[in-house]
């Protein structure tokens, strides 16, 4: 049996960065993840994948978020249960819950956060008839090398950040790099439209809109996508890489059946106070919840962790009074003794 503090189930950003904020409270954690390392989505499907509203970093690729982050919470010294999936959950006389994995490993904790992004998830196909032919023979859903596609011809399709961050990435790696897209909106950041406006008018990018893929050429692998715009006759265009990014069709999985409040496959959590959900001492942070007015961002999720982590602390310590002190004032401790100093302030007299 693992006994610790806050079981965190899903170790992707939102979860590894609650490792932390329970630390600074002087709480252990453990992690369950289903992949066999940590990171989630950021290390698993792009870790090579550019994001941009991580704050103080302008741009940072997923995998070094991921490592940052493992290194930021190395001194609170974490478990991992990784490579097995939290099947049930059975909470105990005392309020504490026992989390068994699909491999029988038991978990004992006074909290459980889950903090599973998507949860298990398929990526959504364009319905072409012959597309299963060529998965992985030229047809990829997910980008997670870019330098795969070094001096090589990619059509992505789709309208939304994913399509758009990495049509702008690949500009500097792939020979050509066209984009579809079967409107002429995208529901993408404004500045990565923008971007992709700029390339676009400097030749980097061929943007088609409003188009779609109607059909792959090829025979073992592929060799071109015929394209359909609206009142026109189709079109082939020659390509060594089609990448339909149309999203994850994501599934809570087992999660689903704790008796946890489910809206449209999330998690139901109480925003205004703590993302509690409607069984007391469960949390739900990160993409697997919602609220009015969820934004499914990485600092989002942060946030929410933060918030979560002063609650279970009083779950936990309801007769013990905390005061926060910022790290900037007080350091970081880890629970070996070891500390990080805060800066010492200068006082300068002025003459």
């Amino acid at each position: 049996m693992i006994k610790t503090d806050i079981l965190i189930i899903g170790a992707g950003p939102t979860g590894l960065f609650t490792v932390f904020e329970a630390g600074l409270l002087k709480l252990r954690c453990h992690l369950i993840d289903a992949l066999p390392q940590a990171g989630g989505q950021c290390s698993e499907i792009y870790p090579k994948k550019p994001i941009y509203d991580i704050p103080a970093y302008p741009e940072i690729l997923a995998g070094d978020l991921t490592d940052k982050l493992m290194e930021q919470i190395k001194q609170f010294e974490p478990g991992f249960t990784l490579g097995e999936r939290a099947d049930t959950i059975n909470k105990q006389d005392d309020g504490s819950f026992i989390v068994t994995t699909n491999k029988g490993t038991k978990h004992h904790a006074k909290i459980v956060a889950i903090a599973g992004g998507l949860g298990s998830f398929e990526p959504r196909k364009p319905p072409i008839p012959n597309i299963s032919n060529f998965e992985d023979n030229g047809v990829e859903y997910i980008i997670r090398d870019p330098e795969f596609y070094l001096n090589k011809k990619v059509v992505i399709s789709g309208g939304g950040d994913s399509a758009l961050d990495w049509s702008i990435f690949l500009t500097n790696i792939a020979s050509s790099v066209t984009l579809i897209h079967r409107r002429n909106e995208f529901r993408g950041a404004l500045d990565s439209v923008d971007k992709v406006q700029e390339l676009k008018n400097e030749g980097k990018i061929t943007l088609i809109t409003p188009a779609e893929v109607k059909g792959i050429v090829g025979t073992e692998k592929v060799e071109g996508v015929s394209i359909v715009k609206k009142g026109e006759d189709p079109v082939v265009i020659e390509t060594d890489h089609f990448i339909p990014l149309f999203g994850l069709s994501p599934k809570l999985g087992p999660i689903s059946n704790w008796g946890l409040e489910i809206e449209k496959n999330a998690i139901k959590v109480n925003n205004a106070l703590d993302y509690q959900t409607n069984i007391p001492g469960i949390y739900a942070i990160g993409d697997v919840n919602t609220y009015p007015g969820k934004l499914k961002l990485i600092l989002c999720g942060f946030h929410e962790a933060t918030l979560m982590c002063q609650s279970a602390y009083k779950r936990i310590y309801p007769d013990k009074k905390y005061v926060m002190k910022y790290t900037t004032v007080g350091g970081v401790e880890g629970f070996d003794g070891t500390k990080k100093e805060a800066p010492k302030a200068v006082i300068k007299k002025i003459e």
